[in-house]
């Protein structure tokens, strides 16, 4: 029987049913016209034929498929039930709403960030070729993935014999404004082979090909992203040959790529995409394409057919020596340069692609899957809960379907059909709120400074996930009560009264463990919770050394000025004068690194007088007034004022560790220290002051040493200018205020702006992400289990009527009613609480790595779960309790 004919049924019913009756016409009227009346003619008729009806049905059976049409009448049964039902039904689809739209959410974001592969041709044959271990680079690296210098990146793509097609390239940010404020857009530098190597075809025009990566950079071309095209364009059908701007520099465009390719790094789109080449002038650094002390390129590879990533590797290790070799860079000491002959490379798989937003929240997220799932798991006892309550009350339909010659098994399908037909409505509407969960997530990590474009449309993997977590919710709350509601003896049953079988005491069994359970699995996520919450905690009240309040940071950009080198210090100072000028700031000074700001720079120092050990410090340039800025005290010597100018003895700035670490404890005031000014050259200066510690890259880091120079000494100024100002004004009028000054000067030169406290909050999305999301599990688990305990014991209360009643009758004062039901509340939490304890103690430490000032076995955040639940646990109990305290023997009595 074809599926057509079933769905057909009802149509071809209707056919027979005019055949028939057509045949019986026709019969009517041979039998009229031999002269019989009307009437005996069509009792004739229908002698001859037989019963229609039972022909009709022989027929409609013909066509059905007894299992589906089981199931369609069980889920139609189950539907109206539902809607009988309104109040349970609204609870049971919002509790697996929560849950499988909470576990979806988190898995779509892993399979995002983690289990994807690239969208470009064969993925699984693409390599990252990288240095091989964790030694640190010698040298300045400038970009996220850094991995290769551009000479080692030339030298390697001459000798690829490893790999059909290799490709490098390197991800920054490129201005697009020609003046005022800064608008960035989101650039990668690209060999010519990029898109080729991907397998990737142009939306319009071309792409960048070999020809357009060569030095000099003679074709100026760029490719921009379709979001590009469409946000920036309106997806003009011209764009094909129009001039892009990015630093000051126009570029042609020749092609937008494809919608939905979004380069090689997961978790952010790119805007433009132009040649490797043009990096020395865009890029800022003009030496960038043949100095070695540059690291910041990327490359992969893609394998040779019948090459694995173990050859690939072996190859890379028989050509670093000479590739090392051939590269070392002049700006290089010794020391470096022996360890540089050192390095190897080496092949990993990197399908996935490269992604700095996998190696952050990957850990989180599956820690984060494994709460939702944990919150699932109370919803589906809170359901199961609910249902044997429900299968309890209809203890006497199940007992007259049994005794009338249902099997159990035909019972317990039609029960798993109104929970798969929960289960299903719950996915869809958890599907749905999986989306705007995810999207948000997304956008909760996103700032303006790191933008995040995460693809998380459905594919195989989620799908297929949503649906295990359909079946398997469906058997965690469904099997067990419909085993249970078949199971009882049917002469008990049926001289039980309406209240069902549970009215006896000993079958409380199950609903007794699933709270316990709901307990236990609720105090370990609000355990987790507040582990996390108070990590958060002790994170923001870290001394930082500063005050962050009402700081502001800008960026003045004056490159394409063009200005001369012995100019460009006059210039800053300058500008650094117009912003005090302004009237509400309060302090202003120039510095070239900021507190979170990313980044930080380190270099070696020695001690003048001592052993030749070179010692790691940071290094920062800033001007007069920088402590008082930012507020950090000034422990014993001086500040930097007018004293210290170009031409003037080298000064320098301390802080307490860098005092402790390497002074000994003795005064650093007036004590020498060499600084690295090139390949085998230091030179010396005086320590004039020594501050207070402060942190600078992240708040988890402990304090490291650093050294202040002058700004004012400078031997080799750039062509910008960073100041931290303190002022009562908002950051728009900051913005407004600053970028007259800067225009005063000239109308070319570009600026931005940031707020301090926003550049510490996305130091702390981690953090935030993880004490939000666990919280709102803990505070949801937590409310699922106290609506457990109430509904088990307010099913207790209404079923032990009578025992209540008796017990009241023979002289049992209300107070000891009251506190009977609360002491049975309270040994079940108290078990649940116990076996919460352990499994929070063992769940806490995988949290282990993400807590900061706490150990996962902090006695406070277990206790005040414990004592939060118990709390929760009596006041969802106290009004099924009183309830039984004011029960009416004999209206009890009377009713059984």
């Amino acid at each position: 029987m074809s599926w057509t004919r079933f769905f057909r049924r009802s149509r071809w019913d209707e056919e027979r049913a005019r055949e028939l009756e057509a045949h019986l016409e026709i019969e009517t009227d041979e039998y009229i016209a031999r002269g019989v009346a009307p009437d005996e003619a069509r009792w004739a008729a229908q002698r001859k034929l037989g019963n229609v009806l039972r022909i009709r049905e022989e027929i409609y059976e013909m066509n059905t498929l007894a299992v589906v049409d089981t199931v369609w009448q069980d889920l139609r049964y189950g539907a109206r039930l539902l809607r009988r039902n309104p109040a349970f039904t609204a609870v049971a689809l919002l509790s697996l709403m929560l849950g499988i739209g909470a576990n979806t959410a988190i898995f779509q974001l892993l399979d995002a960030v983690r289990l994807r592969s690239l969208p470009v041709k064969e993925p699984s044959q693409l390599v990252e070729v990288r240095l091989a271990g964790t030694e640190p680079r010698p040298g300045n690296v400038t970009t996220r993935y850094a991995e290769l210098t551009n000479p080692q990146w030339e030298r390697l793509r001459a000798d690829q014999r490893a790999f059909s097609s290799m490709l490098a390239w390197a991800p920054m940010r490129l201005n697009l404004a020609s003046g005022g404020e800064i608008r960035y857009a989101q650039a990668i530098f690209v060999s010519g082979n990029f898109f080729e190597m991907l397998g990737v075809s142009a939306a319009r025009g071309r792409l960048l090909a070999t020809a357009d990566d060569q030095r000099g950079c003679s074709s100026r071309a760029a490719v921009i992203s379709h979001a590009f095209w469409q946000r920036e364009y309106g997806g003009d059908p011209t764009i094909v040959g129009r001039p892009i701007r990015l630093e000051n520099r126009a570029l042609d465009i020749v092609g937008v790529a494809p919608a939905g390719f979004y380069g090689v790094e997961v978790g952010r789109m790119f805007d433009v995409a132009v040649p490797i080449c043009a990096a020395g002038a865009l890029g800022g650094d003009s030496g960038v394409l043949d100095d070695n002390f540059i690291w910041w390129l990327s490359t992969m590879g893609r394998l040779r057919p019948g090459w694995s990533v173990e050859r690939a590797t072996a190859y890379l290790q028989t050509i670093s020596p000479t590739l090392f070799r051939e590269t070392v860079s002049q700006r290089l000491d010794p020391e470096q340069i022996e360890a540089y002959r050192k390095f190897r490379l080496e092949a990993v798989p990197r399908g996935g692609g490269f992604s700095s937003l996998r190696t952050r929240y990957e850990a989180p997220l599956w820690l984060l899957l494994g709460l939702s799932a944990l919150v699932l798991l109370v919803a589906c006892a809170n359901l199961a809960n609910l249902l044997l309550a429900r299968a309890g009350a209809r203890a006497r339909e199940m007992a007259v379907r049994l005794a009338t010659g249902a099997s159990r098994g035909r019972i317990v399908r039609q029960l798993l059909s109104e929970s798969l037909l929960l289960a299903a409505i719950g996915t869809l509407l958890g599907a749905i709120l999986a989306r705007v969960v995810s999207a948000s997530l997304v956008s909760f990590l996103s700032t303006g400074r790191d933008p995040l474009s995460v693809p998380i449309a459905l594919d195989w993997r989620v799908l297929g996930f949503t649906a295990a977590t359909a079946v398997a919710t469906t058997i965690l709350f469904g099997l067990a009560p419909a085993l249970r509601a078949t199971s009882a003896p049917l002469e008990s049953v049926m001289r039980t009264s309406s209240r069902g079988l549970t009215a006896s005491r000993g079958r409380f069994g199950w609903q007794r463990a699933l709270v316990v359970a709901q307990v236990a699995l609720s105090l370990v996520m609000v355990t987790v919770a507040l582990l996390f919450t108070l990590s958060l905690r002790n994170l923001t009240g870290v001394d930082t050394g500063f005050s962050f309040d009402n700081l502001v940071v800008t960026d003045i950009d004056f490159g394409g000025l063009a200005v001369p080198a012995d100019r460009r210090l006059r210039l800053q100072r300058e500008l650094l004068d117009g912003v005090r000028s302004i009237p509400g700031v309060t302090s202003a000074a120039q510095v070239s690194m900021v507190p979170f700001g990313g980044w930080s720079a380190r270099d070696e120092v020695r001690l003048e007088g001592r052993p030749q050990h070179q010692l790691p410090a940071s290094m920062n340039d800033v001007s007069a007034r920088y402590f008082e800025t930012m507020r950090t005290p000034l422990v014993a010597g001086r500040d930097f004022d007018d004293r210290d100018a170009s031409g003037s003895p080298t000064v320098v700035i301390v802080n307490q560790t860098f005092a402790r670490r390497y002074l000994g404890g003795t005064s650093a005031i007036g004590q020498r220290i060499q600084m690295r000014t090139g390949p085998r050259q230091w030179s010396t200066a005086e320590i004039v002051g020594l501050v207070n510690d402060t942190t600078y890259v992240d708040l988890r880091e402990p304090f490291q040493p650093i050294v202040y120079r002058a700004a004012a000494q400078e031997r080799d100024p750039g062509s910008d200018l960073r100041v931290v100002l303190r002022s009562g004004l908002s950051l728009a009028s900051v913005r407004s205020a600053v970028t007259k000054i800067a225009a005063r000067h000239n109308p070319e030169i570009t600026l931005s702006f940031r707020a301090f406290p926003t550049m510490v909050r996305e130091t702390l999305l981690r953090d935030w992400l993880m004490a939000t999301l666990s919280g709102f599990f803990g505070v949801l688990a937590m409310l699922l289990a106290s609506i457990g305990l109430y509904g088990v014991m307010a099913y207790m209360v209404a079923s032990r009527r009578s025992e209540i009643g008796i017990r009241l009758a023979l002289g049992a004062d209300r107070q000891s009613i009251i506190r009977m039901v609360m002491r049975e509340a309270i040994l079940l939490v108290a078990v649940g609480l116990g076996l919460g304890a352990l499994l929070a103690t063992m769940a806490s430490r995988a949290a282990k790595a993400m807590l900061f000032g706490l150990t996962p076995t902090d006695p406070f955040a277990l206790v005040a779960a414990a004592v939060t639940l118990a709390t929760i646990g009596a006041a969802a109990t106290i009004i099924p309790a009183l309830r039984a305290g004011r029960l009416q023997p004999t209206s009890a009595l009377r009713e059984d």
